[in-house]
């Protein structure tokens, strides 16, 4: 699923093709895909765009006249860029937002239509879809802290729940947790305030170091192949491969739709967590699918 860090290198990539101009029309190839009947869809064509937005996991596209396009790609979900007036061929292609100089293309793999489309009135409506995690960037420690300590629950859940932190979920979490040598079932009640300071610099650092790499490769271009698996990350998809501070074999807890990866050496003082271990700890406090965790809004 993108994260924030894919999100930002689709926004950097969008800005300078979009922004400033006109959304000439919008091609719909999966009813499934449009979740809201008001405003209509066909009310946001012949519009200038007006800026672009970040809403968690979600891409926000303003238009004339204050109202929103908003994009959920969950799991499988990807954008491209292609010529004017692209075809949607093939079952993968859901929607083309056409403009003068070319077509947005959603896409999404696999047989379940999981990605949305959204459109929004004003700042208040899309302020609704926003599920209130904090903005790490825009906060401090002691907000980060009394954020994720809100419940106590493990550092992996904490850091993956949209109303906790906004744009965080299973990859760079992975990666976040080994750059602060922290175990992902540690609860949050139970850090110290070294283990706090390492794990919110870790955040900032781990997210700025892949907003940074993410950008440089949209301005090379378009970012077509974005992955959860990147080949430069820690501990995430290298399940079976060296860790790259100690050299131990990265290890795997598994658990309904998610896999976490990590290294028992630097992170859990040598101990193997079983997937069983995780499950017992975390019970029905983690959903059991992405769609649950996505749909999770702060009450």
């Amino acid at each position: 699923m993108p994260e924030l860090p894919d999100i930002a290198a689709y926004l950097s990539a969008l800005e300078p093709r979009i922004v400033g101009k006109s959304l000439e029309r919008v091609r719909l190839a999966s009813a499934f895909l449009l979740r809201t009947a008001q405003p209509p869809l066909a009310s946001v064509e012949g519009r200038i765009v007006r800026e672009l937005r970040r809403i968690g996991k979600r891409i926000a596209i303003e238009v004339e006249g204050d109202l929103w396009l908003v994009l959920h790609l969950m799991i499988a979900g990807r954008l491209h860029w292609r010529p004017p007036a692209a075809k949607l061929a093939g079952r993968q292609s859901l929607a083309a937002f056409d403009f003068p100089d070319g077509s947005l293309v959603l896409t999404e793999a696999g047989s379940k239509r999981r990605a949305s489309l959204h459109v929004i009135a004003g700042e208040e409506g899309l302020r609704a879809m926003d599920p209130g995690g904090i903005d790490v960037f825009s906060s401090d420690l002691d907000s980060f802290r009394a954020a994720l300590t809100s419940e106590n629950r493990s550092l992996k859940r904490a850091l993956t729940d949209p109303r906790v932190v906004s744009g965080i979920g299973n990859a760079y979490s992975d990666e976040i947790l080994h750059a602060a040598q922290l175990s992902p079932i540690t609860l949050t009640r139970k850090l110290d305030q070294r283990e706090w300071e390492r794990l919110f610099a870790a955040t900032r650092d781990t997210l700025t170091l892949w907003i940074d790499r993410l950008h440089a490769e949209a301005d090379a271009g378009f970012p077509e192949k974005v992955t959860a698996f990147r080949k430069d990350m820690a501990v995430h998809g290298r399940y079976g491969q060296p860790c790259p501070r100690c050299g131990e074999k990265i290890l795997r807890i598994r658990y309904a739709d998610n896999e976490t990866n990590y290294c028992a050496r630097c992170q859990t003082c040598g101990k193997v967590l079983a997937d069983r271990s995780l499950s017992r700890l975390l019970g029905s406090d983690w959903p059991r699918t992405l769609d649950e965790l996505e749909a999770l809004t702060r009450r």
